[in-house]
Order: C-alpha cells, then sequence, then structure tokens
C-alpha cells in the first residue's frame, strides 16, 4: 500500500539508525507530542533501536489523557440523567471519574452510546427528538473541524435536542507551558503531524525561536519516526532551532484553511485545564457566544466542581515527560486497562496504554 509499506522498510530503518547514530555526539532528550507516535515507538521498539545518547520521552500528546476529571465527572452527571442519550469515542467511556466511569453509567440503565463521528450523534439526535443527545467533543486541532461542522450543521437544522460537552485542547500551547517549566529537561520536538494537517506549522516557528529548540513535523510509521529524530539531532547538534517538515506528502505550511475557517467559525481559545498537568493559558477551545445553545455545560446547569486526581496516579508526570509508566508504583498492579487509576492506562493513545499492552516494563 502506498505510503504505508515504504515506511515500514527494514532497510530504510537500518539506514536512518545508522545516520543517527553516526550524527550524535552527545545526549539529547526528544519528545514526541503525540500519543499515535508514542505508541508506535513503544511497539516497534524505536527507543531501544537509538543510541543511548538520545532518550524519547512521552509528552501530553492524548487528548483523552488531558481531560480534566472535573469534565469528566460533568459528562457522568449528564449521562446519568434519564432524559439523555449521552455520545462518545469509545476510549472515553473507561476513563475513571472520581467515583465512576461512562460505562458504570451504562450499566446502571444510562443511555450512553460509542460513536464513530459527531456527525453520528446529530443522526441520532434528529431520530430521537423526544430526548436531549449530547456528544462528547474531546480532542487536539485534528478533531475540531468535524465537532464544529456539527455543532454547523445541527445550527442550520434548528435542531434543539442536540448539544456538545467541549474538551478541546490545543497543543502549541502545551508545548509552550512545558518549555516554560522549571522542571522542563526536553531539547527537541516531534511535533504531531495529524495536528499540523489541519493547522499547519506556522504556531510553532515563534516557539521554536523564542526557546531556541528545534521541532520537526513527524508521521506515524517507523521510517517517519526516525527521520523525525535524525532531523531534530541533526540541528540540536549544529545549533539550530527551526521548524521542519517531515511529513511532507500530508502537511502543508499554512494547513487546511477551510477547516481553520470552520473551527474559528464555530469555536474560540480559552484558558483550559489539563488533567494531571493544571490549567494553561489559551490552551483549549469553547463555543463562541452565538453557538451557546449548543453548550452542554451550560444547558445543563453545571456548576464549577473543583476534584483531587488519585494521589498514587502519577499519570500527570507521565504526561509531562518526568516519569515514564513502568516507573508507577501502580503500574500492572493497582493500574491496569480493566482496572485504571487513571486516564493513559484506557486511552487507545495513552502512554501507561502503551506499556502495558507491548509488556515494557522495565528499560
Amino acid at each position: 500500500m502506498k505510503y504505508l509499506h515504504e515506511y515500514r522498510n527494514p532497510a530504510l530503518v537500518k539506514h536512518l539508525l545508522a545516520e543517527i547514530r553516526a550524527t550524535v555526539t552527545r545526549p539529547w532528550v526528544i519528545m514526541e507530542i503525540c500519543g499515535g507516535q508514542t505508541h508506535a515507538i513503544i511497539k516497534n521498539g524505536i527507543d531501544q533501536l537509538l543510541p543511548e545518547q538520545i532518550e524519547l520521552v512521552h509528552g501530553p500528546g492524548c487528548p483523552v489523557c488531558v481531560t480534566p476529571l472535573e469534565l469528566v465527572d460533568k459528562a457522568i452527571e449528564i449521562a446519568s440523567r434519564r432524559e439523555v442519550i449521552f455520545t462518545s469515542f469509545g476510549d472515553m467511556l473507561r476513563v475513571p471519574g472520581s467515583h465512576k466511569d461512562l460505562f458504570m453509567v451504562k450499566s446502571e440503565g444510562g443511555d450512553v452510546r460509542v460513536v464513530y463521528s459527531p456527525l453520528d450523534a446529530l443522526k441520532i439526535a434528529r431520530e430521537n427528538l423526544d430526548k436531549k443527545v449530547v456528544f462528547f467533543a474531546i480532542g487536539f486541532e485534528t478533531t475540531a473541524p468535524n465537532n464544529a461542522m456539527a455543532v454547523w450543521q445541527a445550527r442550520q437544522e434548528g435542531l434543539k435536542n442536540f448539544s456538545v460537552l467541549v474538551s478541546h485542547v490545543l497543543v502549541p500551547a502545551a508545548i509552550e507551558a512545558l518549555l516554560s517549566s522549571a522542571n522542563n529537561r526536553v531539547q527537541g520536538y516531534l511535533a504531531a503531524g495529524h495536528v499540523c494537517t489541519v493547522m499547519g506549522w506556522q504556531e510553532y516557528e515563534p516557539i521554536a525561536a523564542k526557546y531556541h529548540v528545534p521541532i520537526v513535523v513527524t508521521g506515524f510509521e517507523p521510517v517517519d519516526i526516525l527521520a523525525g529524530v535524525l532531523a531534530v539531532v541533526r540541528q540540536l547538534e549544529t545549533g539550530q532551532a527551526r521548524v521542519e517538515n517531515q511529513y511532507s506528502r500530508v502537511v502543508r505550511h499554512e494547513g487546511n484553511r477551510a477547516a481553520q475557517e470552520l473551527i474559528n467559525r464555530v469555536f474560540t481559545v480559552t484558558d483550559r485545564k489539563w488533567r494531571g498537568i493544571g490549567e494553561i493559558s489559551a490552551s483549549g477551545l469553547c463555543l463562541r457566544p452565538e453557538f451557546r445553545q449548543f453548550d452542554a455545560e451550560a444547558i445543563f446547569g453545571l456548576a464549577e466542581v473543583q476534584v483531587e486526581e488519585p494521589a498514587e496516579c502519577i499519570s500527570g508526570l507521565v504526561l509531562q515527560g518526568l516519569k515514564r509508566p513502568h516507573e508507577c508504583a501502580a503500574f500492572g498492579r493497582r493500574c491496569t486497562p480493566q482496572s485504571p487509576l487513571g486516564a493513559p492506562m484506557v486511552s487507545a493513545e495513552g502512554a501507561c496504554a502503551a506499556y502495558y499492552a507491548y509488556h515494557r516494563k522495565t528499560e
């Protein structure tokens, strides 16, 4: 299959590894900011194939994982109401709230449904006008156009029983928050190719310049990731700090203008809390005032709540690249995909889930 098999080519992988070994002369810490890349790295053992001078750490690249506990609790409260059909992507159903998850709500009689697109939720709303249909709108910039389209379409159709519980987060703000932290160890970044497909990489250029850090837009196959690592290492070794695009077969500098325009029509930038990390200024999206009639938080009158993360869960440190999943005392014991303490163990893009699935318990 074009653009797949050639990016898993063992000969190309060996060539890139040889190039990296020939280029690196000192230790460097590089972070991938995408959960899909994390799973590809762990599944293929890429971090173990790299020379010992290069340390790959995992960032907050999983939107399910960074959805704040308070918002999960709000989702559970809404889904528990008899008049509601609550719709969501599947991996949100196992994310633990303070006392239960959405699967438990479903087992208790709540009408909780897995959908594969917000437009599926819109269809359910058309077919169930006597119910209030809520879609859990999470994600980075990648899913924002689809969610914006669902809200836009609902207004065009005059649907009054459809709403969204919004938890959109923005990658550039997270990178800047990590770089400005006193605990930062990261010297180079692999940026998420799917996010940049929508948004381009213009937003990363001032970050690279301000913090003197190379950022390379990277795909998801082994050759993509190794080519991205090589590009970052070459910059680090020569003292450069700019944005490069490894994923040129998909990503353009300006991104997808039509998708960006749709996002901007429906959403506006807001401060957003990230689970395990805290509030990051201008790091999320919320509905514009003219679309407030589709805001589930407003419709159901949900008050602001403050809840504490489980003390035993170190997912916040994992999401900041400060700890690895297996460094958690509960990993694989008291925290498993069947009984998770935190979202990174159940999300399809979670670092803890990747380490568990591919039996990565030691370095």
